[in-house]
């Protein structure tokens, strides 16, 4: 079991950010932040938690934004809650921390799970949502129809089925002091890494998920969005999801994405009625902000400060 002093030095490290926590949709939610200025606000990914976004924390403050990376709900130094890891919900935590931060509206980043939910709030809550920002994640209706009928998408998302299982995906997860973790990070990344992740921080993601709960809490949202798939809700949710969103989109994929295919991503942009860009980072695996975070960042501060993003 992980000692709490230990849970603190993983979730809590010192740095040019503060820390603290917020309260938002009936939950506590951990949060870093640096600098001043309108609110962009980072949503990671699995097998993740805010750390990923460490190198963009720092270049956005510096950059004149108020930069704050949040940990989803169960992960991190966030609550560890029962229930409500179905997507709306988790986008209603997003929207209540942009509140809960007294910001109008925010700039949303979202990688992977954190892009699907930046997606979801961008819909569900658009006058929070000021410009949307995704990578390595489709639209939630394009990543539904891939994985239900593309079969070369629905085998490289072959771990999601595998959550599906009772108890074992957490095992898996936790096992040997959270392997499985370092492994899947260095799979899903292109051969790019230069070094960016290294043992430190791989070893610093295995730990995170090695906090007691978070292997499972980090799992759930993939079963609702397995499972919900013949479910009044989750074709309630994907009905939802129909309606356009109409803030200025950036997105973001990695060429060499073995977990989600360019293909998959591609054409997101039929759902935004608004400036779309979309942004191919050659050689890059599933995690751009990570193996290349210079050119990543150059290109989402970039994208920023345009005050007319082109189609």
């Amino acid at each position: 079991m992980t000692h709490p002093d230990s849970t603190a030095a993983v979730v809590r490290p010192d740095g040019p950010w503060t820390h603290r926590d917020v309260a938002a949709n009936g939950a506590r939610f951990h949060i870093a932040e640096a600098g001043e200025g309108p609110l962009v606000l980072l949503l990671h990914g699995f097998p993740q938690y805010w750390w990923t976004w460490r190198r963009q924390l720092t270049a956005l403050a510096d950059a004149g934004y108020r930069a704050v990376a949040m940990d989803l709900r169960g992960v991190g130094g966030s609550d560890r809650t029962p229930r409500g890891y179905d997507p709306a919900n988790l986008a209603l935590d997003v929207t209540g921390v942009i509140r809960s931060l007294g910001e109008p509206d925010a700039a949303l980043v979202g990688h992977d799970l954190g892009g699907y939910l930046a997606w979801t709030a961008a819909v569900m809550r658009p006058k929070l949502v000021r410009r949307l920002a995704v990578a390595s994640m489709p639209h939630p209706r394009r990543w539904r129809a891939a994985m239900l009928t593309d079969m070369r998408q629905s085998a490289a998302g072959s771990h999601i089925w595998g959550f599906q299982r009772p108890w074992i995906p957490e095992r898996r997860l936790t096992a040997d002091d959270g392997a499985l973790v370092a492994r899947l990070i260095r799979e899903w990344s292109g051969p790019k890494l230069d070094g960016t992740l290294d043992d430190d921080t791989l070893d610093r993601f295995r730990r995170a998920m090695c906090i007691p709960s978070t292997a499972h809490c980090s799992v759930e949202p993939y079963r609702w969005l397995v499972r919900s798939m013949a479910r009044p809700d989750g074709f309630q949710f994907n009905r939802r999801m129909k309606r356009p969103v109409r803030v200025p989109t950036l997105h973001l994929h990695g060429s060499l994405d073995p977990v989600l295919r360019t293909r998959s991503a591609a054409g997101s942009g039929e759902y935004v009625e608004a400036p779309y860009r979309w942004r191919l980072f050659d050689g890059l695996g599933h995690f751009p902000h990570e193996e290349d975070p210079e050119v990543f960042t150059a290109e989402l501060i970039d994208w920023l400060r345009d005050p007319e993003p082109d189609r």
